[in-house]
Protein backbone atom coordinates (compact mmCIF):
# COMPACT_ATOMS: atom_id res chain seq x y z
CA UNK A 1 0.00 0.00 0.00
CA UNK A 2 1.13 3.52 -1.08
CA UNK A 3 -0.18 6.91 0.84
CA UNK A 4 -0.19 9.79 -1.27
CA UNK A 5 -1.37 13.42 -0.11
CA UNK A 6 -3.52 15.58 -2.47
CA UNK A 7 -3.90 18.83 -1.23
CA UNK A 8 -5.31 18.39 2.21
CA UNK A 9 -6.25 14.46 1.82
CA UNK A 10 -4.80 11.35 1.89
CA UNK A 11 -5.60 8.94 -1.02
CA UNK A 12 -4.48 5.84 -0.53
CA UNK A 13 -3.22 2.60 -3.05
CA UNK A 14 -5.37 -0.60 -1.96
CA UNK A 15 -5.05 -2.86 -4.65
CA UNK A 16 -2.31 -5.60 -5.77
CA UNK A 17 -2.20 -7.58 -9.15
CA UNK A 18 -4.13 -10.06 -6.28
CA UNK A 19 -7.19 -8.23 -7.36
CA UNK A 20 -7.11 -9.28 -10.90
CA UNK A 21 -10.83 -9.63 -11.84
CA UNK A 22 -12.19 -7.71 -9.38
CA UNK A 23 -14.25 -3.78 -9.82
CA UNK A 24 -12.05 -1.72 -8.64
CA UNK A 25 -11.79 2.68 -8.47
CA UNK A 26 -8.27 4.15 -9.52
CA UNK A 27 -7.40 7.81 -9.82
CA UNK A 28 -4.21 8.76 -11.78
CA UNK A 29 -2.08 11.67 -13.30
CA UNK A 30 -2.76 12.35 -16.61
CA UNK A 31 -0.91 15.33 -16.98
CA UNK A 32 -0.34 18.84 -15.41
CA UNK A 33 -1.83 22.24 -15.82
CA UNK A 34 -0.31 25.12 -14.19
CA UNK A 35 1.98 23.29 -12.56
CA UNK A 36 -1.04 21.49 -10.82
CA UNK A 37 -1.61 17.84 -11.21
CA UNK A 38 -4.40 16.83 -13.43
CA UNK A 39 -6.33 13.75 -12.14
CA UNK A 40 -8.78 11.16 -14.31
CA UNK A 41 -10.93 8.29 -12.48
CA UNK A 42 -11.53 4.83 -13.64
CA UNK A 43 -14.07 2.15 -12.50
CA UNK A 44 -14.42 -1.04 -14.11
CA UNK A 45 -12.93 -4.65 -13.90
CA UNK A 46 -9.17 -4.82 -13.34
CA UNK A 47 -8.34 -7.25 -15.97
CA UNK A 48 -4.35 -7.55 -16.04
CA UNK A 49 -1.94 -5.81 -14.02
CA UNK A 50 1.53 -6.76 -16.02
CA UNK A 51 5.03 -4.90 -16.58
CA UNK A 52 3.79 -1.70 -14.40
CA UNK A 53 0.56 -1.75 -16.86
CA UNK A 54 -2.89 -1.83 -15.52
CA UNK A 55 -5.72 -2.37 -17.69
CA UNK A 56 -9.26 -2.02 -16.41
CA UNK A 57 -11.84 -2.93 -18.78
CA UNK A 58 -14.60 0.36 -17.89
CA UNK A 59 -18.60 0.50 -17.91
CA UNK A 60 -18.37 0.91 -21.41
CA UNK A 61 -16.10 -2.19 -22.33
CA UNK A 62 -13.17 -0.27 -23.31
CA UNK A 63 -9.62 -1.46 -22.10
CA UNK A 64 -8.00 1.46 -19.89
CA UNK A 65 -4.58 1.50 -19.98
CA UNK A 66 -2.64 2.46 -17.05
CA UNK A 67 0.78 3.25 -15.70
CA UNK A 68 1.81 1.98 -12.10
CA UNK A 69 3.53 4.62 -11.66
CA UNK A 70 0.68 7.31 -11.68
CA UNK A 71 -1.64 5.98 -9.71
CA UNK A 72 -2.29 8.14 -6.78
CA UNK A 73 -5.62 5.98 -5.37
CA UNK A 74 -7.48 3.00 -6.11
CA UNK A 75 -9.55 0.00 -4.18
CA UNK A 76 -11.81 -2.70 -4.84
CA UNK A 77 -15.07 -1.66 -4.98
CA UNK A 78 -18.99 -3.30 -5.08
CA UNK A 79 -20.28 -4.41 -8.48
CA UNK A 80 -22.12 -1.76 -9.79
CA UNK A 81 -25.64 -0.85 -8.42
CA UNK A 82 -28.70 -1.67 -10.84
CA UNK A 83 -31.84 -0.20 -10.97
CA UNK A 84 -34.25 -2.47 -9.14
CA UNK A 85 -37.18 -0.83 -11.40
CA UNK A 86 -35.39 -0.87 -14.59
CA UNK A 87 -37.80 -3.19 -16.87
CA UNK A 88 -36.78 -6.10 -19.33
CA UNK A 89 -36.95 -4.97 -22.39
CA UNK A 90 -39.55 -6.16 -24.77
CA UNK A 91 -39.74 -9.97 -25.47
CA UNK A 92 -38.30 -10.52 -28.92
CA UNK A 93 -39.96 -13.69 -29.55
CA UNK A 94 -38.80 -17.29 -30.25
CA UNK A 95 -37.28 -16.88 -33.15
CA UNK A 96 -35.28 -13.58 -32.68
CA UNK A 97 -34.29 -14.71 -29.00
CA UNK A 98 -33.03 -18.36 -30.58
CA UNK A 99 -30.70 -16.40 -32.77
CA UNK A 100 -29.21 -14.14 -29.93
CA UNK A 101 -28.36 -17.50 -28.20
CA UNK A 102 -26.69 -18.88 -30.75
CA UNK A 103 -24.57 -15.77 -31.52
CA UNK A 104 -24.03 -15.88 -27.62
CA UNK A 105 -22.54 -19.68 -28.02
CA UNK A 106 -21.08 -19.69 -31.87
CA UNK A 107 -20.17 -23.48 -33.40
CA UNK A 108 -16.97 -23.89 -34.81
CA UNK A 109 -18.31 -24.62 -38.28
CA UNK A 110 -21.70 -23.05 -39.73
CA UNK A 111 -23.15 -23.30 -43.01
CA UNK A 112 -26.84 -21.74 -44.47
CA UNK A 113 -29.73 -23.79 -45.38
CA UNK A 114 -31.95 -21.29 -46.40
CA UNK A 115 -33.39 -20.04 -43.20
CA UNK A 116 -31.54 -22.63 -41.12
CA UNK A 117 -27.87 -23.33 -39.32
CA UNK A 118 -26.00 -26.40 -39.64
CA UNK A 119 -23.71 -26.33 -36.85
CA UNK A 120 -21.00 -28.52 -35.97
CA UNK A 121 -18.17 -28.30 -33.11
CA UNK A 122 -16.48 -31.55 -32.66
CA UNK A 123 -19.12 -33.38 -30.59
CA UNK A 124 -18.99 -30.32 -28.19
CA UNK A 125 -22.88 -29.79 -26.66
CA UNK A 126 -25.99 -30.36 -28.93
CA UNK A 127 -26.41 -26.83 -29.15
CA UNK A 128 -23.10 -26.48 -30.78
CA UNK A 129 -24.17 -30.17 -33.14
CA UNK A 130 -27.02 -29.96 -34.32
CA UNK A 131 -29.06 -27.60 -37.26
CA UNK A 132 -31.16 -24.53 -36.17
CA UNK A 133 -34.50 -24.74 -38.02
CA UNK A 134 -35.74 -21.03 -37.84
CA UNK A 135 -37.80 -20.24 -40.91
CA UNK A 136 -38.03 -22.00 -44.42
CA UNK A 137 -34.81 -24.35 -45.60
CA UNK A 138 -35.79 -23.49 -49.23
CA UNK A 139 -36.63 -27.10 -50.54
CA UNK A 140 -39.38 -29.93 -49.16
CA UNK A 141 -38.59 -30.56 -45.80
CA UNK A 142 -37.71 -34.22 -46.48
CA UNK A 143 -35.25 -33.31 -48.88
CA UNK A 144 -33.58 -30.91 -46.27
CA UNK A 145 -33.72 -33.74 -43.98
CA UNK A 146 -31.63 -35.62 -46.14
CA UNK A 147 -29.27 -32.89 -46.56
CA UNK A 148 -28.93 -32.57 -42.93
CA UNK A 149 -27.90 -36.34 -42.41
CA UNK A 150 -25.68 -36.71 -44.98
CA UNK A 151 -23.89 -32.89 -44.13
CA UNK A 152 -23.24 -34.46 -39.85
CA UNK A 153 -22.49 -38.13 -41.46
CA UNK A 154 -19.65 -36.76 -43.72
CA UNK A 155 -18.21 -34.67 -40.38
CA UNK A 156 -18.20 -38.19 -38.00
CA UNK A 157 -21.13 -36.76 -35.82
CA UNK A 158 -24.77 -37.97 -35.02
CA UNK A 159 -27.50 -35.56 -37.16
CA UNK A 160 -29.53 -33.50 -34.42
CA UNK A 161 -32.41 -31.18 -35.45
CA UNK A 162 -33.05 -28.68 -32.82
CA UNK A 163 -36.97 -28.09 -32.98
CA UNK A 164 -38.00 -24.54 -31.42
CA UNK A 165 -41.99 -23.94 -30.36
CA UNK A 166 -43.29 -21.80 -31.89
CA UNK A 167 -40.50 -21.13 -34.81
CA UNK A 168 -39.69 -24.05 -37.00
CA UNK A 169 -41.84 -24.98 -39.94
CA UNK A 170 -44.98 -26.59 -39.53
CA UNK A 171 -44.97 -29.85 -40.16
CA UNK A 172 -41.30 -30.34 -38.97
CA UNK A 173 -42.28 -31.76 -35.45
CA UNK A 174 -44.63 -34.66 -37.16
CA UNK A 175 -41.48 -35.55 -39.84
CA UNK A 176 -39.13 -35.97 -37.17
CA UNK A 177 -41.47 -38.14 -35.26
CA UNK A 178 -41.41 -40.71 -38.11
CA UNK A 179 -37.61 -39.99 -38.51
CA UNK A 180 -35.73 -39.79 -35.11
CA UNK A 181 -36.02 -39.63 -31.81
CA UNK A 182 -36.47 -36.79 -29.51
CA UNK A 183 -34.21 -35.42 -27.31
CA UNK A 184 -33.51 -32.58 -24.30
CA UNK A 185 -36.57 -30.78 -24.27
CA UNK A 186 -34.70 -27.63 -23.10
CA UNK A 187 -37.21 -24.49 -21.76
CA UNK A 188 -36.22 -20.94 -22.41
CA UNK A 189 -36.27 -18.88 -19.23
CA UNK A 190 -36.23 -14.62 -19.25
CA UNK A 191 -36.12 -12.41 -16.52
CA UNK A 192 -35.30 -8.27 -16.01
CA UNK A 193 -31.93 -8.03 -15.57
CA UNK A 194 -32.29 -6.15 -12.73
CA UNK A 195 -34.05 -9.43 -10.31
CA UNK A 196 -30.28 -10.83 -10.52
CA UNK A 197 -28.75 -7.98 -8.77
CA UNK A 198 -27.13 -8.00 -5.44
CA UNK A 199 -27.71 -5.36 -3.05
CA UNK A 200 -23.88 -6.15 -1.06
CA UNK A 201 -22.09 -3.15 -0.12
CA UNK A 202 -18.73 -5.01 -0.23
CA UNK A 203 -16.31 -6.11 -2.76
CA UNK A 204 -17.60 -9.23 -3.97
CA UNK A 205 -15.54 -12.76 -4.05
CA UNK A 206 -16.86 -13.27 -7.43
CA UNK A 207 -13.83 -12.76 -10.12
CA UNK A 208 -14.35 -11.59 -13.58
CA UNK A 209 -11.96 -12.73 -16.82
CA UNK A 210 -12.58 -12.26 -20.56
CA UNK A 211 -10.94 -16.01 -20.75
CA UNK A 212 -11.29 -18.88 -18.82
CA UNK A 213 -8.47 -19.77 -17.28
CA UNK A 214 -7.17 -23.76 -16.09
CA UNK A 215 -8.87 -23.39 -12.91
CA UNK A 216 -12.44 -22.38 -14.47
CA UNK A 217 -11.59 -25.41 -17.22
CA UNK A 218 -11.47 -27.38 -14.18
CA UNK A 219 -14.72 -27.18 -12.96
CA UNK A 220 -17.15 -27.24 -16.28
CA UNK A 221 -18.37 -30.61 -16.26
CA UNK A 222 -18.84 -30.34 -20.17
CA UNK A 223 -15.96 -30.93 -21.48
CA UNK A 224 -14.41 -34.76 -22.14
CA UNK A 225 -10.75 -36.06 -22.55
CA UNK A 226 -11.22 -36.06 -26.48
CA UNK A 227 -8.91 -32.89 -28.18
CA UNK A 228 -10.29 -32.15 -30.63
CA UNK A 229 -13.77 -32.03 -28.65
CA UNK A 230 -11.37 -29.72 -26.03
CA UNK A 231 -10.31 -27.23 -28.84
CA UNK A 232 -14.06 -27.11 -29.75
CA UNK A 233 -15.09 -26.36 -26.41
CA UNK A 234 -12.34 -23.42 -25.99
CA UNK A 235 -13.76 -21.65 -28.84
CA UNK A 236 -17.19 -21.85 -28.80
CA UNK A 237 -17.20 -20.72 -25.02
CA UNK A 238 -14.94 -17.98 -26.02
CA UNK A 239 -17.37 -16.52 -28.56
CA UNK A 240 -20.34 -14.38 -28.81
CA UNK A 241 -20.13 -10.20 -28.56
CA UNK A 242 -19.32 -9.85 -24.85
CA UNK A 243 -18.07 -12.70 -23.06
CA UNK A 244 -17.11 -12.87 -18.93
CA UNK A 245 -16.52 -15.81 -17.17
CA UNK A 246 -17.36 -15.69 -13.29
CA UNK A 247 -15.10 -17.56 -10.61
CA UNK A 248 -15.80 -17.76 -6.87
CA UNK A 249 -13.62 -18.84 -4.77
CA UNK A 250 -14.06 -19.74 -0.64
CA UNK A 251 -11.54 -20.45 1.85
CA UNK A 252 -10.46 -23.98 2.41
CA UNK A 253 -11.98 -25.46 -1.08
CA UNK A 254 -9.26 -26.01 -3.65
CA UNK A 255 -10.01 -24.66 -6.85
CA UNK A 256 -13.19 -22.61 -7.44
CA UNK A 257 -16.51 -22.89 -5.71
CA UNK A 258 -18.65 -21.73 -8.57
CA UNK A 259 -18.11 -20.70 -11.95
CA UNK A 260 -20.10 -19.00 -14.32
CA UNK A 261 -20.42 -17.82 -18.01
CA UNK A 262 -22.48 -14.39 -19.27
CA UNK A 263 -22.37 -12.94 -22.96
CA UNK A 264 -23.61 -9.87 -24.21
CA UNK A 265 -25.26 -8.90 -27.10
CA UNK A 266 -27.32 -5.60 -26.84
CA UNK A 267 -30.04 -5.60 -24.30
CA UNK A 268 -29.78 -9.21 -23.71
CA UNK A 269 -27.48 -11.03 -21.46
CA UNK A 270 -27.31 -14.96 -21.59
CA UNK A 271 -26.29 -16.78 -18.44
CA UNK A 272 -25.06 -20.49 -18.87
CA UNK A 273 -22.35 -23.30 -17.41
CA UNK A 274 -23.69 -22.22 -13.74
CA UNK A 275 -21.63 -24.62 -11.78
CA UNK A 276 -21.23 -25.09 -8.12
CA UNK A 277 -19.21 -27.98 -6.23
CA UNK A 278 -21.70 -30.11 -5.01
CA UNK A 279 -20.95 -30.25 -1.34
CA UNK A 280 -21.54 -26.18 -1.59
CA UNK A 281 -25.06 -26.06 -3.12
CA UNK A 282 -27.68 -24.25 -1.27
CA UNK A 283 -25.17 -21.46 0.01
CA UNK A 284 -26.10 -18.54 -2.38
CA UNK A 285 -23.28 -19.21 -4.27
CA UNK A 286 -24.84 -18.84 -7.37
CA UNK A 287 -26.81 -16.41 -7.02
CA UNK A 288 -23.81 -14.56 -5.54
CA UNK A 289 -22.06 -15.16 -8.73
CA UNK A 290 -25.03 -14.04 -11.27
CA UNK A 291 -25.17 -10.92 -9.60
CA UNK A 292 -21.92 -9.82 -10.18
CA UNK A 293 -22.54 -11.24 -13.62
CA UNK A 294 -25.47 -9.44 -14.29
CA UNK A 295 -24.12 -6.23 -13.08
CA UNK A 296 -20.96 -6.03 -15.32
CA UNK A 297 -24.01 -6.68 -18.25
CA UNK A 298 -25.92 -4.02 -16.84
CA UNK A 299 -23.03 -1.83 -17.43
CA UNK A 300 -22.51 -2.32 -20.72
CA UNK A 301 -26.24 -2.10 -21.54
CA UNK A 302 -28.08 -5.04 -20.59
CA UNK A 303 -31.73 -4.82 -19.18
CA UNK A 304 -32.95 -8.71 -20.43
CA UNK A 305 -31.67 -12.01 -18.83
CA UNK A 306 -32.21 -15.45 -20.46
CA UNK A 307 -30.80 -18.80 -20.13
CA UNK A 308 -31.59 -22.64 -21.32
CA UNK A 309 -32.32 -25.39 -18.86
CA UNK A 310 -33.35 -28.65 -19.60
CA UNK A 311 -36.99 -29.42 -18.62
CA UNK A 312 -35.88 -32.07 -16.21
CA UNK A 313 -32.94 -30.26 -14.35
CA UNK A 314 -35.45 -29.62 -11.27
CA UNK A 315 -32.53 -28.16 -8.72
CA UNK A 316 -31.45 -25.39 -11.28
CA UNK A 317 -35.46 -24.87 -12.13
CA UNK A 318 -35.87 -23.97 -8.00
CA UNK A 319 -32.83 -21.45 -8.08
CA UNK A 320 -34.24 -20.31 -11.64
CA UNK A 321 -37.50 -19.62 -9.83
CA UNK A 322 -35.99 -18.35 -6.60
CA UNK A 323 -34.35 -15.83 -8.85
CA UNK A 324 -37.67 -14.81 -10.92
CA UNK A 325 -37.05 -16.27 -14.36
CA UNK A 326 -40.04 -17.53 -15.98
CA UNK A 327 -40.33 -19.80 -19.23
CA UNK A 328 -40.75 -17.99 -22.81
CA UNK A 329 -40.37 -20.88 -24.80
CA UNK A 330 -38.93 -24.31 -25.33
CA UNK A 331 -37.43 -26.18 -27.50
CA UNK A 332 -36.15 -30.06 -27.93
CA UNK A 333 -33.72 -31.95 -30.03
CA UNK A 334 -34.37 -34.95 -32.54
CA UNK A 335 -31.80 -37.07 -33.32
CA UNK A 336 -32.25 -38.76 -36.81
CA UNK A 337 -32.16 -42.56 -37.53
CA UNK A 338 -29.10 -43.20 -39.64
Amino acid sequence: MADNTIGHGRLEIHITPSDLGRRISVRRILGSSEGRPVFGDVVGVLTSWDAGVLTVLNRAGEAVSIMEETLVAGKAVPPAPIRRTAAAPEDPGPVALQRIAARGWPAVETEPLGEWVLRASDGFTRRGNSVQTLGDPGMPLDAALDLVQDWYARRGLAAHVELTTPGSPEGLAKLLADRGAAEAETLVRTAPLAVLAGSGTEPSRVRLARRADAAWMSRYRRIGGDPARERAAQQVIHGGPSVWFATLAVPGQEGPAAIGRCVIDGEWAGFGAIEVVPELRRRGLASELMAVLASRAAEEGARGAYLQVEAGNTRAAALYDKLGFTTSYRYHYARLDS
